[in-house]
């Protein structure tokens, strides 16, 4: 697992680490040529205790449109992670060969978000007008900015409160 990650950490992708080296967001940009050229996303990337032998936990952390990436929570439906991941795999691939192959190939027979879905397939113009409309208002550095510094808030916020205080707040 170490060995992963400092691998990642070392590549050109921009790694901050959360909670340990099992849990950390990576900065994932849209590949070119694609409607998510341009956009910047945060991966939030949890690794189980057998990892490399199970999968990690992936989910965008800001907004994405896409037909196979729940829009609300960001989890990511793609078979190689959920059901066929190897040993072989490493954090690399996820970010350099998987991710923007699933934005490249969306997939809508498979959606978790079926109105991407139905738009990718019926009307393609109006889908690219939707990532691209996504991009400018969640997918940007400032977007970003804003939701690092929303999220710090309320972490200094719950700070402020006691332990039990906290939680019930959060609930």
């Amino acid at each position: 697992m170490d060995t992963d990650v400092l691998k990642l950490i070392e590549s050109k992708h921009e790694v901050t680490i959360l909670g340990g080296l099992n849990e950390f967001c990576v900065k994932f940009y849209g590949p070119k040529d694609t409607p998510y050229d341009g956009g910047v996303w945060k991966v939030k990337v949890e690794l189980p205790e057998r990892y490399p032998f199970k999968s990690p936990s992936i989910g965008f952390t800001n907004r994405i449109y896409h037909p196979n990436i729940d829009e609300v929570s960001g989890t990511v439906c793609l078979d190689v992670i959920n059901q066929s991941w190897s040993a072989l795999y490493d954090l690399s691939n996820i970010f350099d060969s998987f991710l923007p192959q699933l934005l490249r190939y969306p997939n809508p027979h498979d959606p978790l978000n079926s109105e991407a879905a139905s738009m990718f397939h019926h009307k393609p113009d109006e889908y690219v007008r939707k990532v691209q409309e996504y991009i400018r208002r969640y997918a940007t550095e400032e977007a970003l900015r804003e939701q690092d510094e929303d999220t710090s808030s309320t972490e200094s916020t719950m700070s402020d409160y006691s332990e039990d205080e906290a939680r019930d707040i959060e609930l």
